[in-house]
């Protein structure tokens, strides 16, 4: 179990993370029709288009858009020539950035990424450069309960396979293997619990600690400006913002 600061970073990460993806359907969108390309349109064959779906309802995707982008995916449309790439670099302090790309065009992409990166003072690195910080985890949460307490949950996360739990305030997040998820998740649906989200992630090993405001917005605007470009699908990076900069952050100060 990590502690109170560690915690609250995953909890304001996670929360900045779901509303950039309110603001890009596109994206989601296009994760379902690439996912439904490749391995067909029904979810229950389909654990990648199950994800991608579960995405569009975080999201509050209207149906229709869903169901378009599905249909585009098992028909005529071309989405071959779309690719999967995972772009390594530095955003400002020296924050790591690993970023999922789905793409038609690598000649295009490329250098927006670099221009982003290069004019906040980042830079864009080689393949490996900052994969090794990071590690492909299946995350999902639960809402907390009466008589779930860190105890009972800890029992729950060792008899179903998962890993580990963050305390995010409102909710628990679970931690398990990629290969793991779906049975960890239905041994908590069975037990009760209303599970919330989930997704395969790229969660930091290692954290460069911001503790000045000025930095950690600097580091906020180029996530952004990162998070705003259509082929950027998501942003993970290993910024941790001391508490200080945190309770300023988010109580709008240091925006």
């Amino acid at each position: 179990m990590a502690g109170h600061s560690h915690s609250a970073n995953i909890k304001y990460r996670k929360e900045r993370v779901n509303a950039a993806k309110a603001k890009a359907f596109s994206k989601v969108a296009r994760m379902i029709t690439v996912a439904a390309r490749l391995g067909g349109g029904d979810p229950d064959g389909n654990s990648r288009l199950r994800l991608a779906l579960e995405k569009a309802r975080l999201v509050s995707m209207p149906k229709d858009n869903i169901e378009r982008a599905i249909k585009k995916g098992v028909g005529d449309a071309d989405t071959s020539n779309f690719e999967e790439v995972l772009y390594e670099g530095f955003a400002p302090c020296g924050v790591a950035v690993l970023l999922e790309i789905l793409t038609d065009n690598r000649s295009r992409t490329a250098p927006e990424i670099r221009r982003i990166l290069d004019r906040a003072g980042g830079n864009l690195g080689s393949s490996g450069s900052v994969a090794w910080m990071f590690e492909r985890k299946a995350v999902f949460s639960i809402a907390k309960q009466d008589g779930l307490d860190e105890e009972r949950l800890m029992d729950l996360v060792l008899e179903s396979g998962a890993e580990d739990f963050d305390d995010l305030g409102e909710s628990f997040q679970i931690r398990c293997e990629p290969g793991q998820f779906e049975a960890v998740r239905e041994a908590f649906s069975r037990e009760g619990f209303e599970v919330q989200g989930g997704e395969i992630a790229y969660l930091p090993k290692t954290s460069t600690v911001l503790g000045d405001v000025a930095d950690a917005r600097r580091v906020i605007q180029c996530l952004d400006a990162l998070e705003d470009n259509d082929d950027v699908q998501s942003v993970y990076s290993n910024q941790e913002f001391s508490e200080q900069v945190l309770e300023e952050l988010t109580s709008g100060q240091g925006r």
